[in-house]
C-alpha cells in the first residue's frame, strides 16, 4: 500500500461529533509497549493523533491507561493481564511481543497492533484482509526487510567481509531472526558477527569490540531497547566510526549514517485511528491488517563526511531522502 493510499485511510477515519459523545461514559484504552515510557513517547504521539482523527482526545472524551515494559519482554505478559483486569475498551500493543502477550490475555476485549512481524505466521490473525477474531492492526514487515539492510551496506562497502549485527538475545524471536540474517549474509558472501546486546551498557562494549573483531560495519536489529536509544546508538557509531543502519529514520535525524524501513509515525498513526473506529463500532474482525509498504533509504551525509565515506551514487540514487 502506498504512502498516499495509508494516509487516505487515516484521514477516512468516521468520527462522531465530540458533543454526540459528551454523555457517554470516558472509554479507557490500554497502550502496552515493550520500551519504557521515554523509549514508546515517539509512538504515543502518532497513536494519539490517530485517536484525536477518529474524534478521542485523550483527558476530554478518552482515558489512557500505560503499561511500559521498560524493556524486560518477560514483564508484558502480567502488564497485558492488568489492562485486561482493568477492562480497557481497546488494547494497543506496540510490537510483536506485545502484541502476542496481549493475546495470550484476552479472547474478547478488541486489540490493535503495530508489529514487524508476518501476523499470520505469528499466529495473530488467519487473514489479512478478514482478520478475524479480536485483532487488527499494522505490520512493516520488519523481520522480512533486515536481509535488505545488509544488502544496503554490503553496496556501500562491497570489498569488506565482516558486517557486525547488534541483537538483544532475549527477543521472543532472536533465533529465527538471527537464523534469517545469516542466509542473507551468505547469499551476499559476507560474514556477520553477532553481538549480543540487553542494555546500555553492553551496547557499549558491543561498538567498543568493533575494531577487536575487524567488523567494517553494523547493522542494528529491530528491538525495543534500540528504538529507544536512537541518540545514543547514532553518537556511539560516530565515536567508534562505524558505518550503521538503522531501521527508522529517527536514527538517521539523531546523525546516525542510513535507515531502511517504514515510517513508524504512519504505522502508530494507524492504530489510533483503528482504536478510535473500533470505540465507534467498528469490530477489530472486519478491519484489515494493513501492510505499510511505503519504505524508505535514508541517508545522512553529513555523517558520511564525518566518517570519511563517499556514498555510491547507485545508492544516492536509490535514498528517498538525504539529509546534509
Amino acid at each position: 500500500m502506498r504512502r498516499r493510499a495509508f494516509i487516505s485511510l487515516l484521514g477516512g477515519a468516521a468520527a462522531w461529533p465530540l458533543a454526540a459523545r459528551a454523555q457517554q461514559p470516558m472509554p479507557v484504552v490500554g497502550f502496552l509497549g515493550a520500551a519504557s515510557a521515554a523509549g514508546d513517547a515517539f509512538r504515543v504521539a502518532p497513536f494519539r493523533r490517530g485517536l484525536e482523527d477518529a474524534g478521542y482526545v485523550e483527558g476530554q472524551n478518552l482515558a489512557i491507561e500505560y503499561r511500559h515494559a521498560r524493556d524486560r519482554y518477560d514483564r508484558l505478559g502480567e502488564l497485558a493481564a492488568d489492562l485486561v483486569r482493568r477492562q480497557v475498551s481497546v488494547l494497543a500493543a506496540a510490537g510483536g511481543p506485545a502484541a502476542l502477550a496481549a493475546k495470550a490475555a484476552t479472547t474478547t476485549i478488541p486489540i490493535v497492533f503495530s508489529i514487524g512481524l508476518d501476523p499470520i505466521e505469528a499466529g495473530l490473525v488467519t487473514n489479512l484482509n478478514r482478520p478475524g477474531g479480536n485483532l487488527t492492526g499494522a505490520t512493516d514487515l520488519e523481520e522480512e526487510l533486515e536481509p535488505k539492510r545488509l544488502e544496503v551496506l554490503h553496496q556501500l562497502m562491497p570489498k569488506e567481509s565482516v558486517i557486525a549485527v547488534l541483537a538483544n538475545p532475549t527477543h521472543p524471536r532472536a533465533e529465527p531472526k538471527r537464523q534469517g540474517v545469516e542466509r542473507a549474509a551468505r547469499a551476499l558472501g559476507r560474514r556477520i558477527i553477532l553481538l549480543p546486546a540487553r542494555n546500555d551498557q553492553e551496547i557499549e562494549a558491543a561498538f567498543a569490540s568493533m575494531r577487536t573483531l575487524q567488523a567494517s560495519a553494523l547493522m542494528i536489529g529491530a528491538d525495543a531497547i534500540f528504538n529507544t536509544n536512537s541518540e545514543q546508538l547514532a553518537a556511539l557509531a560516530t565515536r567508534h566510526a562505524v558505518p550503521t543502519i538503522f531501521q527508522y529514520r529517527e536514527f538517521v535525524a539523531a546523525g546516525g549514517l542510513m535507515s531502511y524501513g517504514a515510517s513508524l509515525t504512519d504505522m502508530f498513526r494507524l492504530v489510533g485511528v483503528y482504536a478510535g473506529r473500533i470505540l465507534n463500532g467498528d469490530k477489530p474482525a472486519d478491519l484489515p491488517v494493513q501492510q505499510a509498504t511505503n519504505l524508505g533509504l535514508i541517508v545522512n551525509l553529513k555523517t558520511a563526511r564525518v566518517l570519511g565515506l563517499t556514498i555510491p551514487v547507485t545508492l544516492l540514487g536509490r535514498a528517498d531522502e538525504v539529509i546534509e
